[in-house]
């Protein structure tokens, strides 16, 4: 089957052929951005990022474009957004009000009040995991709470990487649609 079949098949919801999109591009998008970012993990969030975008974007995809082309153009935006954030992250306007009010603060540990709402944000978090289909549970315990790689997840579970990253994208996409819900 060409690309263009499976781009059509993947604009009808194709699983087969979203998997195989991923599958065949991966490596392109992911080696691209690790020579732009020189960092495995900030390539690999953008490179998860920009299928996520992607797949839901796909029906806008315009066939007189090479869909390789496509996806870079993606993760490159993706790429800038993140730079974006951190960027704005890091610089922050204050005034010598706030700096005085700054070195004024006895102590920065969490009070009571800040472990208490915490720990009610987490309850609540995995109350809403809870509501996911318990493969989808599970791709999200390893990854985000046992820290695996994705790698790792994809030994423990006993799945192709290719699976595993896209059980995690599916499962991030569903629980954020939960949470609005909420």
């Amino acid at each position: 089957m060409e690309i263009k079949q499976y781009i059509e098949n993947a604009k009808n919801g194709d699983q087969v052929a979203f998997t195989f999109l991923l599958d065949n591009y991966w490596n392109e998008v992911y080696g691209f951005m690790l020579k732009r970012t020189e960092n495995e993990t900030d390539s690999e969030d953008i490179t998860i990022e920009t299928f996520s975008k992607a797949f839901d974007k796909i029906a806008t995809y315009n066939p007189e474009f090479q869909f390789n082309t496509w996806l870079i153009a993606i993760a490159k935006n993706v790429h800038i957004d993140m730079l974006r954030k951190k960027k704005s992250s890091l610089f922050v306007d204050i005034s010598e009000n706030d700096d005085r009010q700054a070195y004024n603060i006895a102590d920065s540990s969490p009070t009571a009040e800040d472990e208490l709402i915490t720990e009610q944000n987490l309850s609540q978090l995995l109350r809403y995991i809870k509501e996911l289909k318990p493969h989808y549970q599970e791709v999200i315990q390893l990854r985000y709470f046992q820290e695996m790689s994705y790698q790792e997840i994809s030994e423990q579970l006993d799945e192709p990487l290719s699976n595993v990253k896209i059980k995690l994208l599916r499962a991030k996409k569903l629980l954020a649609e939960i949470i609005e819900k909420k």
